[in-house]
C-alpha cells in the first residue's frame, strides 16, 4: 500500500449537490477513512421559536428544507397539536397523508435524477426531472405552491382538495406510473448502472442497527423499520403497510428501495383518495401551550425518521423546538459505506445516502 494522503472533498463539488465536507484518508486509490465536517449552512431556525408564536413558526419549519418542506410543516403541527391536546378532523389527516406521499414521490424521483447524473446518465437525469414536474404541477394546483406550500396549520389544513382535483390526481398518477416503469427499468436492469452500484458502498445489517441508521439507507440493509408502520395520524387508516426492504446493503439496494417506494407511495395516495372522509378540514385552536408541557412526534420523511420535540412556557412562543433529522442519524453509516471504497465511487456512495445538510444544520 502507498502512503496515506488526506484529500479534501467538498463542500463545493461539481457532482455532489450538498454543502458537505469530507476529509478522505486515501492510500493509492482506496479510501481508508472518511471524516465528515458540517456546519456550513447553520441558520439558527430553532432559535426563532422565541420570537415567533406557535402559529407563525410553522412557516419557519417548512423552510428548513425545500424538498422536505411539507413533512416538516406536518411534523411540527402534529407536535404542537399533541402539546395542546388538539384532535384534528379525519379529512385533514388524510389530506396531509396525500400531500406527504406526493412529497416522497417528488423527493425520490429528484434523487434518482441526481444519481443518474452522478454516474453520467444525462438522458436518464432529464427523464426523471421531467416526470417530477408532473408532481409539482399537482402541488401547484392543490396548494398554490411548487416547493413551499403553506397548506398545513395547527389544527388541520388551510385548503381542501375537491372531487375534481382528486380525480385529476388519480389520472396524473396513473400516467406517472406508466412512464416511471421505463425509468425504473433503466435503474434496475441497465448494465452500466449496475457496474457503478452493485457491491459498492456496502453496509451490513448489523452495522445499520448499531449505528441507528434510518430511512431507505437502513431499509436497503434489511432494517425493518418505517415510522408509517406506527399508524400515526392518517397512516392508521392504511389497510396493509409493509416497508420496502432489501438485503444487499449496497448502492444498488439503496437505488432499488427508493425506486420501489415511489410505487408504494402512489398506492398509498390512491388508497387515501378512495376512502377520503367528508367533513371539516380544520378545528379552531385557541390559547397557549401550558408552562412546562412537552410533546414529541415522529414523521417518516423521504430520507427517514425525523424526530420533533416541543416544550411550552405558558405563552404563544414555545420555550423550545428541536428536530433530529434523518441525515444526522445516517452520517455514521455514510462513513462506514465510504471506508474501503475506490476514490472514484465517493460521490456515488454519498448520493445514494441522499444527505440533506440543510435539514441537518437548520
Amino acid at each position: 500500500m502507498g502512503k496515506a494522503t488526506v484529500i479534501p472533498f467538498g463542500p463545493q463539488h461539481p457532482v455532489l449537490p450538498e454543502p458537505l465536507h469530507l476529509d478522505l484518508v486515501v492510500e493509492d486509490e482506496t479510501v481508508v477513512e472518511a471524516i465528515p465536517q458540517i456546519g456550513f449552512v447553520h441558520r439558527g431556525l430553532e432559535k426563532l421559536v422565541e420570537t415567533r408564536d406557535y402559529n407563525q413558526f410553522i412557516y419557519v419549519a417548512e423552510r428548513i428544507c425545500g424538498i422536505c418542506a411539507f413533512g416538516h410543516s406536518m411534523g411540527y403541527a402534529e407536535t404542537v397539536e399533541r402539546l395542546m391536546g388538539v384532535e384534528i378532523p379525519e379529512r385533514a389527516e388524510c389530506l396531509r397523508v396525500i400531500w406527504h406521499e406526493l412529497s416522497r414521490v417528488h423527493s425520490h424521483i429528484l434523487w434518482m435524477g441526481l444519481a443518474a447524473d452522478a454516474f453520467g446518465f444525462e438522458s436518464l437525469f432529464m427523464h426523471c426531472w421531467r416526470l417530477r414536474e408532473r408532481v409539482l404541477d399537482i402541488f401547484e394546483k392543490t396548494t398554490g405552491g411548487r416547493v413551499i406550500f403553506s397548506v398545513v396549520k395547527v389544527g388541520g389544513v388551510v385548503r381542501d382538495i375537491d372531487e375534481g382535483q382528486l380525480a385529476e390526481i388519480k389520472r396524473v398518477l396513473e400516467g406517472i406510473k406508466d412512464d416511471y416503469s421505463q425509468i425504473m427499468n433503466a435503474f434496475l436492469k441497465d448494465t452500466s448502472v449496475k457496474n457503478r452500484t452493485v457491491g459498492v458502498g456496502f453496509v451490513s445489517h448489523e452495522d445499520a442497527l448499531s449505528m441507528s441508521m434510518v430511512g431507505p439507507f437502513a431499509r436497503a440493509s434489511n432494517v425493518n423499520y418505517d415510522v408509517r408502520m406506527l399508524g400515526n395520524g392518517g397512516y392508521g387508516r392504511l389497510s396493509d403497510f409493509k416497508p420496502v426492504l432489501d438485503t444487499q446493503g449496497d448502492c444498488y439496494a439503496r437505488v432499488k428501495v427508493r425506486a420501489l417506494e415511489v410505487l408504494q407511495s402512489i398506492d398509498i395516495i390512491e388508497e387515501m383518495i378512495a376512502q377520503l372522509p367528508s367533513g371539516d378540514i380544520a378545528v379552531s385552536v385557541k390559547g397557549s401551550p401550558a408552562d412546562g408541557a412537552e410533546a414529541a412526534n415522529l414523521v417518516e420523511q423521504p430520507r427517514g425518521e425525523c424526530y420533533y420535540y416541543a416544550r411550552g412556557n405558558g405563552t404563544k412562543n414555545l420555550e423550545r423546538m428541536r428536530m433530529r433529522t434523518p441525515t444526522s442519524q445516517n452520517l455514521a453509516g455514510m462513513t462506514t459505506a465510504l471506508s474501503g471504497c475506490d476514490l472514484a465511487d465517493v460521490n456515488m456512495i454519498v448520493l445514494t445516502i441522499d444527505p440533506c445538510i440543510s435539514c441537518t444544520e437548520r
